[in-house]
């Protein structure tokens, strides 16, 4: 039987992530603050390029471990500089352990980072219901708010079109395809 996706089946890495991740509801902090970093990462790339340097960053920001990144030093900082296993951006790099630091504080304010964040889509995804990806915004108003918030907070490359990939990535919104088997799957189970 074929299944039917909306996109994800130029390989098999993007077929595994359409199929398993993307748009798929996330509340752990540690997921979420991975792609907090990927999405600011990708900023000016193609998605691909991040998903396929995916372990390279695992690996080399201890896991996403925001408790560990946010007390990053410059030596860490340099060897980051070095690691072909992600972007050697060092505006990237910087801002990832900055980013860390304002994570740490809204969770301390908040209780969790998914309290933060889930709390500007009420708690729930939001079903786009889109049937052609002309449809599908690059920003939102939601996505304008969450990015102002964080800039004032002090994160970096968080934009709203970063922060609209980030809210379809952790499943804030279903821009499924409304013919798409994951359209469905989420509507169903969220």
């Amino acid at each position: 039987m074929d299944v039917k996706r909306c996109w994800g089946n130029k390989n098999e890495l993007s077929r595994d992530y359409h199929d398993n991740e993307w748009g798929t509801p996330v509340y752990d902090d540690t997921e979420l603050f991975e792609f907090i970093i990927l999405e600011g990462a990708q900023a000016g790339l193609n998605w691909m390029t991040i998903l396929r340097r995916r372990e390279g960053y695992r690996k080399a920001f201890d896991g996403f471990d925001f408790n560990k990144i946010a007390k990053y030093d410059e030596k860490k900082i340099e060897s980051l500089l070095q690691d072909k296993g992600i972007i050697r951006n060092k505006l990237k790099v910087n801002s990832a352990i900055l980013n860390a630091q304002v994570f740490l504080e809204i969770r301390k304010e908040f209780g969790s980072f998914s309290n933060y964040i889930w709390k500007f889509v009420d708690n729930k995804p939001i079903n786009n219901n889109v049937k052609s990806w002309k449809e599908v915004p690059a920003t939102t108003e939601i996505s304008d708010a969450i990015s102002k918030d964080l800039k004032k907070r002090g994160m970096k490359f968080v934009g709203s079109t970063i922060i609209y990939a980030f809210m379809q990535a952790v499943g804030m919104v279903n821009d499924h395809l409304v013919d798409c088997f994951k359209h469905k799957e989420i509507v169903a189970n969220y």
